[in-house]
């Protein structure tokens, strides 16, 4: 990386002539070194999935998780720099403790990837720390049901302040990603009296997320599944999640892995609105289509086309 003049890369808190922070974009690089992870937001869920380099044959299999349980019902998988990705799991779960102990309820996937994001992004200001080295993935599902509050008492307005509007539908899968630079997705209304309000109908952030080294790889396969038609089911979202994976991970074959994968349902689903690791024969399924069809690609490559001759 080149800017006008020397240094600008010395410190995290100034910008290169150009409107460059080098700081930043090295953390992004430390990012696309890491494993390929990817979210994906069903209909009914969403599904978080990592590819875990093996970087030792004496590490015990199942050792050394990277996807990380916050709340009940929220998870995290990371990409980048592992210590890294500890500490910002460690914040998420103190933020989302912090809003129990206020609110009395699980804490919305809208605002903890705000919170998320204004912590990582603070990190970007000052020269005395560095940003984080790592992307994350945040998905979840917000709970549709109505939640008792510990000692709440009456049942509060109908109207006005306060009161519920009639027919509203609330929660849902939510998925965001959060960047070194504390960027995230979330949609925002601005009132006439200047009021910011979260746009409920489209602040769920992604439709599918892809980090690491196969990012671009696991982007072009996420954007195939036409995942904004709301069609894909949970248990179909596994098996593509693992499927993806595989094929990102064609870049690096020479480097085994395993596939972690988690998944959150409705309230009405396998995991009853809880985040919780996919289990174990479904994992093992899902494993076993994905190497099939990777043999099926493979295959029709190398397959030459009827009537095609070599010529010298």
């Amino acid at each position: 990386m080149t800017s006008i003049g020397t240094g600008y890369d010395l410190q995290n808190s100034v910008f290169s002539p150009d409107g460059r922070n080098f700081q930043v974009e090295y953390a992004v690089k430390a990012v696309e070194n890491g494993g390929t992870c990817v979210g994906i937001r069903c209909k009914d869920g969403v599904v978080l999935a990592v590819e875990k380099i093996i970087t030792s044959k004496l590490l015990k299999p199942g050792a050394n998780k990277k996807i990380a349980t916050v709340d009940r019902n929220v998870g995290i998988v990371s990409s980048g720099i592992i210590p890294d990705g500890r500490h910002f799991v460690s914040r998420a779960r103190d933020e989302a403790a912090s809003w129990r102990s206020t609110y009395k309820a699980p804490i919305p996937l809208a605002a903890l990837a705000g919170r998320l994001g204004g912590y990582v992004q603070a990190y970007t200001l000052y020269s005395s720390v560095r940003p984080f080295g790592v992307t994350a993935i945040v998905g979840g599902w917000d709970s549709e049901g109505e939640l008792g509050v510990d000692g709440q008492v009456g049942s509060g307005p109908s109207v006005g302040t306060g009161g519920k509007k009639p027919g509203a539908k609330a929660g849902g899968p939510a998925l965001y990603m959060i960047e070194p630079s504390g960027s995230y997705w979330v949609s925002l209304l601005i009132t006439r009296d200047g009021i910011h309000k979260t746009d409920k109908a489209h602040s769920k952030g992604y439709y599918g997320a892809a980090t690491g080294k196969g990012r671009q790889t696991a982007k072009s396969e996420l954007e195939k599944l036409d995942l904004a038609s709301g069609n894909l089911s949970l248990e179909a979202g596994v098996k593509e999640a693992a499927r993806i994976i595989y094929v990102a991970h064609e870049d690096s074959k020479d480097k085994e892995f395993e596939l972690e994968m988690s998944w959150i349902s409705s309230m009405d689903g396998p995991t009853k609105g809880r985040h919780q690791e996919v289990p174990k024969d479904m994992l093992e399924e899902a494993e076993k289509l994905a190497k099939k069809a990777l043999e099926g690609e493979d295959e029709e490559e190398t397959t030459a086309p009827e009537g095609e001759t070599m010529e010298e």
